[in-house]
């Protein structure tokens, strides 16, 4: 069974400010991905939110969105929606193997608060978990589990 955020609990960590961290559990072989507000894909809370994928799962196949780059990592579009001033930084890690460092790629040209659009890399296929903050606040950190796959080659290879 896959743990749920429900949408009570969404409105009540949205209203709490706190920090949104998904419990999760890992069994052995599965993803215990963060399911999002089923009405808008929502997930985060005032300070920091995002968009999450339906089923937690971001699929890269070819035709579809996102991108390969030179290296083989794989680049979906995130967006943001900051509360507060400040940039989004990521870390993340890879639940089911080892994998190099995530990334993140922002355009700063949004202003320091409201919308930021960005891309998440990830170096390969897995189970991710992904924390986001803005700044320096701790309160505003968002916490998330996504499944990541590659199906053949995956969507277009970007060319820079």
């Amino acid at each position: 069974m896959r743990p749920r955020i429900t949408v009570p609990a969404l409105v009540l960590l949205m209203l709490t400010g706190h920090p949104a961290k998904a419990t999760q559990s890992q069994p052995s072989g599965l993803c215990g991905v963060t399911l999002s507000n089923a009405a808008d894909h929502s997930f985060g809370t005032p300070l920091l939110s995002t968009w999450l994928w339906p089923d937690g799962t971001i699929v890269f196949k070819p035709g579809g969105p996102g991108f390969v780059t030179g290296g083989g990592a794989l680049g979906m579009k995130f967006p943001w929606m900051r509360g507060v001033r400040g940039t989004v930084k990521i870390t993340g890690r890879r639940l089911d193997g080892a994998a190099g460092p995530i990334r993140l790629e922002a355009n700063d040209n949004y202003g320091e608060i409201g919308f930021q659009p960005s891309y998440v890399i990830f170096p390969k296929p897995g189970c991710w978990e992904v924390s986001a903050q803005v700044g320096e606040r701790a309160d505003s950190r968002i916490t998330f589990v996504t499944k990541v796959v590659q199906i053949g080659e995956g969507p277009a290879r970007r060319l820079n």
